[in-house]
């Protein structure tokens, strides 16, 4: 597992126990109230002022080997999924980043989740950007594995425009610290890399390397969906 997968449950309404934080904040652990409390000014701007229908969501059993931060989708709501118990992971990560960047990494982990979101509300999950042709398996590919790899594909794509979100919230609330954060996302990316799998989104990094790719636009959502179709273009040169 790389160190900074944000993975998308496929059946969360059917495997999880819901718990809601806000309602029982005295049942969450530390590490639990950590995560919250450094992705709280990304989850107060989506329900206040972007109204998303955002709950968060903390798996009261143990989720060994699952991601600390994932979003699901379950009745037209978006979920942001906690797992941190019986799960090393999530105090892994958080013991794992710069203090001065900690808070700020937080928010672009969450930040990254809301694209998902997003993508979720808006009908477009695994959907090319608009005007792009669906990209098709190698025919070399034996016929078993090309659904396999469509899936691949797609998930490579979200995971893009979801890094593009994370750093367009950087972009605008922690500016001083962009090419900071946004090389320690270069690392976490590159680490253990398979070129062209799921989390495979240096070709989108690279293009938002400069923070004024993801400027002049009306939303973190906007910002990111330019450099996005740029990229999703470049892959299929």
């Amino acid at each position: 597992m790389l160190p900074y997968r944000l993975l998308i449950p496929t059946a969360l309404g059917l495997c999880i126990s819901m718990l809601t934080a806000a309602a029982h904040a005295a049942d969450l652990t530390p590490l639990e109230t950590r995560w919250l409390q450094g992705a709280w000014p990304v989850i107060t701007h989506a329900r206040q002022d972007l109204k998303l229908p955002l709950d968060i969501v903390v798996q009261p059993q143990d989720a060994p080997g699952a991601a600390p931060l994932a979003l699901g989708f379950v009745g037209g709501r978006c979920k942001l999924v906690l797992s941190m118990r019986g799960n090393p992971e999530g105090q892994r990560q958080v013991d794992a980043l710069e203090p001065a960047l900690a808070d700020a990494t937080l928010e672009l982990m969450a930040a990254h989740e809301l694209g998902h979101c997003r993508r979720y509300l808006d009908g477009a999950w695994h959907s090319m950007p608009a005007g792009f042709v669906a990209a098709k398996p190698p025919p070399e590919l034996a016929p078993e594995l090309r659904q396999a790899w469509l899936d691949m594909h797609s998930t490579r794509l979200e995971e893009g425009y979801g890094d593009l979100v994370g750093l367009a919230w950087t972009r605008e609330h922690h500016p001083a610290l962009y090419a900071r954060l946004h090389a320690w996302l270069v690392a976490q990316r590159s680490t253990d890399l398979i070129p062209g799998e799921h989390h495979d989104t240096l070709a989108w990094l690279a293009l938002a390397r400069d923070p004024a790719a993801l400027a002049g636009t009306a939303s973190m959502f906007e910002a990111a969906a330019g450099v996005w179709a740029r990229g999703a273009d470049a892959l299929q040169e």
